[in-house]
Order: C-alpha cells, then sequence, then structure tokens
C-alpha cells in the first residue's frame, strides 16, 4: 500500500486517499480524507477527519503522513481506497487480520489530474479576475477588501464541505448536477459553489438561488448574466412557497426559524442526494419549552435556554432526516469569531431506507421529555401525507 502512495505521489497521478469503516462502531471517527497540498512551497499530506460531532484538518510531511496512514489502516480504519489517475486501488483489513486487495478503473477523469490541482492549496475559490467578489463587494484590485478576509474564508470552507459531500454521496460521478439555495442572499455561497462546480469540477450545473427580497435578486442576476453563468439564476420568493420538483442539492443557510425546517422538508420531497443546512432563531421550540424535570434549572438562564432550544430543535431536526434516509452530521462550520450562526447541518441520502417508526418514537420520547406539543417540521410531513 505504502509502495503505490508513494509512486502515485512521485508520477503525480495521487488524487486523494480516504480512510473508512473504523473498527470502533460505536466511536466518533468516521472517515479521514487525505490530500496532497503545497504550504510555503513544501509538499504536504493533509488529513480531514470527519467526526461525528466535528471536522478536524492536520498536516504532515510526506514520510510521517504515509507511516500515519499505515498506522491507521492497521490499528483504527478497516478500508483504504487510494484514488490515482491510472487505477484506483482498494484494501480492505478483515476482522481475522487477512487483507483484501482490488485494483479497478479510475474514478476520476484525466481532467480532474495536473501538478496544480493535486498540489493547490486548501483555498478553492480564488481572487485573480473574479468578477463576481468583485460585484458584491468582496475584493477590490485583486486583494481581499479589508474586514472581508472572515467572509472569504467562510466561501472556501464553504466549497470545502460541499466538495466532501459530493465524494460521500456519489454525486461526484453525476455530469449534470441540480441544485437549489433557498434564502439566497446576497449570492456569496451560491456564485462561488457554481463556480466551483462548473469551472473546477466541469460539471454541467443548474442552480435555483431563491430570494424574497427582490433587489437581491435584480442585482444577483445582472452579475450573473456579467458572468457569463448561464446555469445560474435568481428568483424572487418565500422558502415555504417555493415548489422543487427535482433537486440533487439543497441548501439554505440562515432561514430563519421554521423556514429551515420548510427548506429541509423541500430537500427530502425533492429526494435530494445531499441537504445542507446553518440554522438561525430557534423560536418554535423555544416558545414551547416546558420542562418538569432536573433540566428546568437550565431554562432559568435566558442564554442557555437560547442554547439548549437550539440543541433540542436541531437534535430533532436530524432525527427526521435519519428517518428519511438520511445520514446526518452537526457540526460547527466556521469559528464563531465571525459569526455566532456557525453551526451546520449536513445530510447525505443513504440507499438504505430508515425506519420510520423508530425515529418518530426517538422523537416523540425527546417531546415529551421536554414539554414540546409541536414540531414543525413533523407536522409538514403529517400534513403532506394526509394530502
Amino acid at each position: 500500500m505504502n509502495n503505490i502512495i508513494i509512486s502515485s505521489i512521485n508520477n503525480s497521478s495521487f488524487f486523494r486517499l480516504i480512510l473508512s469503516s473504523p473498527d470502533n462502531k460505536s466511536g466518533d471517527l468516521n472517515k479521514i480524507t487525505v490530500r496532497l497540498i503545497k504550504i510555503k512551497d513544501e509538499p504536504k499530506l493533509s488529513f480531514l477527519y470527519s467526526h461525528k460531532t466535528k471536522d478536524i484538518t492536520k498536516n504532515f510531511l510526506i514520510e510521517d503522513g504515509i507511516a500515519h496512514i499505515s498506522e491507521l489502516f492497521k490499528n483504527t480504519l478497516t478500508m483504504c481506497v487510494i484514488f490515482t489517475s491510472e487505477n484506483d486501488f482498494s484494501f480492505r483489513r478483515t476482522k481475522k487480520g487477512k487483507i483484501l486487495y482490488k485494483i479497478s478503473k479510475p474514478a476520476h477523469s484525466e481532467e480532474d489530474f495536473s501538478t496544480d490541482h493535486n498540489l493547490k492549496k486548501k483555498r478553492m475559490i480564488g481572487i485573480e479576475n473574479n468578477i463576481y467578489l468583485e460585484r458584491l463587494g468582496l475584493i477590490r484590485n485583486g486583494k481581499v477588501i479589508e474586514g472581508m478576509s472572515g467572509k472569504f474564508r467562510q466561501i472556501n470552507r464553504f466549497v470545502e464541505t460541499v466538495d466532501g459531500l459530493l465524494d460521500e454521496s456519489g454525486l461526484n460521478t453525476k455530469n449534470e448536477i441540480n441544485v437549489y439555495d433557498m434564502g439566497s442572499g446576497k449570492g456569496y455561497l451560491t456564485f462561488a459553489v457554481y463556480d466551483f462546480l462548473a469551472n473546477e469540477l466541469r460539471k454541467k450545473v443548474n442552480i435555483t438561488g431563491v430570494e424574497f427580497r427582490p433587489d437581491l435578486v435584480g442585482l444577483c442576476n445582472k452579475i450573473s448574466e456579467e458572468c457569463g453563468f448561464s446555469g445560474l439564476k435568481f428568483t424572487s420568493g418565500n422558502i415555504s412557497d417555493t415548489v422543487i420538483e427535482r433537486a440533487d442539492i439543497l441548501i439554505a443557510l440562515h432561514a430563519c426559524d421554521t423556514a429551515t425546517d420548510d427548506a429541509i422538508y423541500s430537500g427530502i420531497k425533492a429526494d435530494a442526494g445531499i441537504i445542507v443546512v446553518s440554522p438561525c432563531c430557534h423560536k418554535q421550540i423555544r416558545k414551547q419549552l416546558n420542562i418538569e424535570n432536573e433540566l428546568k434549572e437550565i431554562t432559568k438562564h435566558g442564554i442557555l435556554e437560547e442554547r439548549f432550544a437550539e440543541m433540542i430543535t436541531d437534535t430533532l431536526r436530524a432525527l427526521m432526516l435519519e428517518a428519511y434516509g438520511y445520514k446526518t452530521h452537526i457540526f460547527e462550520f466556521i469559528s464563531d469569531e465571525h459569526t455566532h450562526k456557525n453551526i451546520m447541518i449536513t445530510a447525505v441520502k443513504k440507499k438504505k431506507t430508515a425506519d420510520l417508526s423508530s425515529y418518530l418514537e426517538k422523537i416523540g420520547s425527546l417531546k415529551k421529555l421536554f414539554g414540546i406539543k409541536k414540531f414543525y417540521l413533523e407536522d409538514l410531513f403529517r400534513h403532506g401525507d394526509q394530502s
């Protein structure tokens, strides 16, 4: 395995490596994605540790990184897939310690591979000749405007997140991808996702940004036309009134209160392969909290009650997504020094159908524990199924 990694790095065919299927199924670690990057002109292996509750990135010198991969495969994770431009190499460690090996055709096309791609910085959206970031007031004269560096990091962090979700969901193999961004606002992330999918990954992309403020819709459509982004359009409307027939990816960032639930509902009904939300203003559950046990002490303090309501609401949302066959992940998207709206829920559609009744029982138990009478997202499905 090590020889393949070394050889593919040396001949510039290495694309990425994924370690998965942990020995400890009840543990927090899900998988590790390894990429080749360059930091200050020095090549390194960048490890993204995907946990159930958080993501952690660590960079290693090439030799140290390869040794770390061997240790992880031996002691922690039982699957290792090496993606190269020539072939893909799969290794699986059985319970008895036997190593099963398979070689297959490359999952990525030749145009995905280049020295620049493999050794690029983690930043995925550049500022050079970037018309939309300039028109949106984020860069000027080829530089990020003072005070906007946090927004620029947020944009690239989001694109990195979408890139990882494409791999996890299998949507990276599709040639055409349909995306809805519900509550697209000024469109920073909408433009960046289109740019990444259409220009970096060379996909045929159709993205619709839904925003209720007509002035922002007009501005974004004008910029999209100026950029020549033929598959990107913005339309005026509310999330709850928007009908989506088909979507591969649904995004809703900072949709207020139950608008996040409306977006999740639309994504599930449209059978989206990926759903990404960053909730805001958890009022619907907070107003109902009526705790009659020891936990009521938490609600005596306003700020703690607010955070408690956020945790309960997003836990219920994750359970509802899992009930409809999605694998969910809740994590801190960016540092809260930039915004307190930093919790993100990602959901990837699984092939296996979930046991709906068991998840609804879990939701019912939590509602009873915290004195919650109505959960808006649950009601959307109940009323929708009856109509």
